[in-house]
């Protein structure tokens, strides 16, 4: 795809779950493209994908293929990452990668726009998308974090399947149908593909996302710590997760109690949430009106509701936060970045 104005964009892991959506928003934000290149692995090469309107071939992606590219948004796991983003950053990419593989490295920028949009000046090629569910947790903490300040966090998560990919959600809807129609239920991909131990996820809550670690927290568990405290640039702040996988297709919902370091008032937390940018209130206990992942699926803001004060601790806070894992989680978190990327100049048009 070819135009006159605007940039040459890679976006690399195009046929996964969160590829397809950064083809879509790219598309929905009307992204200034000058051309844009899908890039897969080499059985996906020839296979065509559909862009406003026009069929795009989906090439392989190899280092020569990021000769031109301007921004590569990579979505196609941490070993693609490793191997190709470095190549991409060499031949004058700014690679915004949405996989662990860059995360923790001192050199590479955290960004979540709303928050830390200021880091993503200091790349050396390479920009870091978060982890899916510490996304959506310090969106809607900065605002309290920038007001009051913040000495702790606890936060359980309720996460969706498709943040395990297309098959865990092809296994939800299987084992769901075979418990209904009294079949056997086959465990094929839940809790962790590379682990022998399978089990169900229909009508089930499982407490574990990723590999326990030493310490008995799970990856993911510690991603949420780890990533926290860089995006915040603040190592004071103590922050424990627990990460429960649940039998929902779209959209992470999290509890979170939050210790802020001055007393509040809720209705000065409300007011700042609401004017938050990315962030929807939606608190109304009194008509049963909360964030519930079935209303955030397919949007790209961040949801907050069941705002309480905690009953023992005046600087404590309960809230409760959704968002669309695939989109703020994701895919639209990496193309904010590209927009900012623009609005910053810190990428000219060619």
């Amino acid at each position: 795809m070819e135009n006159n104005k605007g940039y040459h964009v890679a976006v690399v892991g195009a046929t996964g779950a969160v590829g397809e959506q950064m083809l879509k928003m790219l598309e929905e934000r009307q992204f200034p493209l000058q051309s844009l290149k899908v890039l897969a692995s080499a059985r996906s090469a020839g296979k065509t994908v559909q862009f406003r309107g026009q069929e795009i071939v989906i090439e392989e992606a190899t280092p020569e293929a990021f000769e031109g590219v301007q921004i590569a948004l990579f979505s196609a796991g941490g070993s693609v990452s490793k191997a190709l983003a470095p190549e991409a950053a060499k031949r004058g990419a700014i690679c915004i990668d949405n996989t662990s593989a860059f995360r923790m490295d001192p050199n590479t920028p955290l960004v979540v726009p709303e928050v830390n949009p200021e880091a993503m000046a200091e790349h050396n090629g390479i920009i870091a998308n978060p982890n899916c569910s510490t996304i959506q947790m310090v969106a809607a903490l900065n605002p309290l974090r920038e007001k009051y300040g913040i000495e702790r966090i606890i936060v359980s998560t309720y996460q969706a399947v498709s943040g395990a990919g297309a098959k865990a959600i092809q296994e939800l809807h299987d084992q769901t149908e075979a418990i209904i129609r009294g079949n056997e239920v086959k465990k094929e991909v839940l809790p962790v593909g590379s682990l022998p131990k399978k089990h169900q996820i229909a009508f089930n809550a499982i407490p574990q996302i990723d590999v326990f670690l030493e310490n008995g927290f799970t990856n993911e568990e510690m991603k949420m710590v780890r990533e926290t405290k860089k995006i915040f640039s603040d190592e004071t702040i103590a922050v424990a997760a627990t990460c429960v996988r649940i039998p929902v297709v779209k959209g992470h919902s999290e509890s979170v109690y939050v210790e802020l370091k001055n007393e509040y008032d809720l209705a000065e937390v409300r007011s700042l949430l609401e004017n938050a940018p990315g962030i929807v209130v939606q608190d109304n206990p009194e008509e049963q009106e909360y964030p519930m992942a079935i209303d955030a699926a397919d949007k790209i803001e961040t949801f907050v509701g069941r705002l309480r004060r905690d009953l023992d601790n005046p600087k404590g806070l309960h809230m409760w936060i959704v968002s669309d894992n695939l989109l703020k989680g994701a895919a639209w978190n990496a193309v904010q970045i590209a927009e900012e990327l623009v609005k910053r100049n810190l990428i000219k048009e060619s």
